[in-house]
């Protein structure tokens, strides 16, 4: 474990903390910091503070770094489904199952694995264990995502996604049959105080939005284009347990279990955003995935 101490400046008076730290910790990304400033591993003047607290002078800024076991990412030939490619930036259609990146206890397999083989140049604003990663995708929610090649295109894209600018809509299919036709779900989603693993609506929780409109209905279950205008982590997943329609086959949010499909019948289908150097719209759409198909028929469907 380090420790270090930093006092504040005239020029840092009134910058976020995360802000600050950022210069004095150039082998980390800002998202780092700030999950160590969430963990309490950053105090002002011996107190915790949030990422946003405003800088004053003379303030005293302490924080420790946990020394972890470097994880070096191999490059592997897993075959990607490719969407669209050019010198800036590529778009992936990430199969079910697959992890975005590695984690502490796992270190292949992963999409960041298979892009490392596949390009020898990927940004790195989101940290070296995620080269080239700008957003994510569960790991068993498929669909499209996008990664970069170059830090220009990285800042330009994430700015985009920050703005909510960025076109994103899944399909899903839930348990249920829906009372209206289309609706807005607007509840604050933050990590569940009774789960760690699992994500809740809460009261001090961060602004959340999913707008849907419903594609089909079943005898018992109804298929749903949803557009998510923020991107919290399981955002969607959530906001359809929050209305009583969890998704089916969800380990996490349904109570009810079923055969009919592995993990949940859910996937990214439209992605659209301004292409980082052109500044042209681009937009891309994928079909059903085979699964998630075979359950439309199986429960019978109709539009």
């Amino acid at each position: 474990m380090s420790n270090f101490k930093h006092r504040v400046q005239e020029h840092e008076i009134g910058e976020r903390l995360d802000k600050v730290l950022v210069p004095l910790n150039k082998s980390y990304a800002r998202h780092q910091i700030q999950s160590w400033i969430k963990a309490g591993n950053v105090l002002v003047n011996g107190q915790v503070v949030k990422a946003n607290y405003k800088c004053r002078q003379d303030d005293l800024v302490s924080w420790y770094i946990e020394e972890k076991e470097e994880i070096t990412i191999k490059a592997e030939d897993i075959p990607l489904e490719i969407v669209y490619e050019d010198d800036s930036l590529i778009v992936i259609n990430k199969p079910k199952g697959m992890l975005v990146h590695p984690t502490e206890k796992i270190h292949q397999g992963t999409l960041v694995n298979a892009l490392k083989y596949h390009s020898p140049n990927l940004s790195n604003l989101s940290g070296e264990e995620r080269p080239g990663i700008v957003h994510r995708l569960d790991q068993y929610t498929s669909g499209l995502m996008v990664a970069c090649k170059d830090n220009e295109s990285h800042e330009d894209l994430k700015k985009q996604f920050k703005e909510q600018s960025v076109t994103r809509q899944y399909e899903a299919i839930v348990y249920g049959l829906l009372a209206h036709e289309k609706g807005v779900i607007k509840a604050p989603i933050g990590r569940n105080p009774k789960n760690r693993l699992k994500r809740a609506v809460v009261d001090d929780g961060k602004y959340a939005e999913t707008r849907f409109h419903v594609l089909g209905r079943g005898a018992q279950h109804t298929h749903l284009a949803c557009q998510l205008m923020t991107g919290r982590t399981h955002q969607i997943r959530v906001h359809l347990k929050y209305i009583n329609h969890p998704i089916v086959g969800d380990p996490l949010y349904s109570r009810k279990q079923t055969k009919d499909i592995k993990e949940q019948a859910l996937f990214a289908k439209t992605l659209g955003f301004i292409h980082p150097q052109s500044k042209e719209y681009m937009e891309f759409t994928i079909e059903a995935p085979d699964d998630f198909a075979h359950l439309l028929k199986l429960y019978q469907i109709m539009a």
